[in-house]
């Protein structure tokens, strides 16, 4: 439980394409939330800048930091490493900054098992169908069907692990999607418990890995 003012933790997590990127930049535009920038060694997008969306750094420079203890979480996806700064983040959190998190769920539960002495708020955003998915991974690749349906293979080694998560949202509308999600962390920031339907999650889920 944090105290003394300190920030919160919100981890948003998803398969690769269901929209977890674009809700954290739009909660941290419009509410009290820092974004923790990555450090990775994959390639900038055409659209991405370092030190904004993450910080691009090489392999060899990636490892020394993994040596040198830098990182709250880390985690290999698709032949490259992700990254979060442990004192980039902790600074923050004792200035009373709420740090949103844009990880996998391999980063999410490295800092779940750290027990942390703030509060953490754990999402996991999932799409509305398969067909929506390899649409979206598609367009995003700029049409390039190999990483498409690369990404697709491990949608399916990472959607089982939505049960881990505090709060489970089907990203089918981006607002509605959005509201949800703020209104389960202004309820968990105030001590209120808030619930899902798992029973509707668990259908949708078996229907996306069909």
């Amino acid at each position: 439980m944090s105290v003394n003012h300190e920030g919160i933790i919100a981890i948003l997590s998803s398969p690769s394409g269901a929209g977890k990127t674009s809700l954290v930049k739009e909660i941290s535009s419009k509410n009290n939330f820092s974004i923790s920038i990555s450090h990775t060694t994959r390639k900038p997008r055409s659209n991405e800048i370092n030190g904004v969306d993450y910080f691009f750094v090489k392999q060899e420079e990636f490892k020394k930091l993994i040596s040198k203890k830098k990182f709250l979480e880390y985690a290999k996806v698709f032949n490259n490493f992700y990254g979060s700064s442990k004192d980039v983040v902790f600074n923050k959190l004792d200035k009373g900054e709420n740090v949103i998190f844009d990880i996998d769920w391999q980063g999410t539960e490295q800092i779940k098992k750290k027990k942390l002495k703030y509060k953490i708020i754990t999402i996991f955003i999932l799409p509305p169908s398969r067909k929506e998915l390899f649409n979206r991974l598609l367009n995003r690749d700029l049409k390039n069907e190999k990483n498409a349906v690369k990404r697709m293979k491990q949608f399916e080694k990472d959607v089982v692990h939505w049960k881990k998560y505090d709060l489970v949202v089907i990203n089918d509308n981006f607002n509605k999607c959005y509201d949800k999600i703020i209104k389960y962390i202004n309820s968990t920031k105030n001590n209120v418990s808030e619930s899902y339907d798992k029973n509707e999650i668990r259908k949708h889920v078996i229907n996306l890995i069909k």
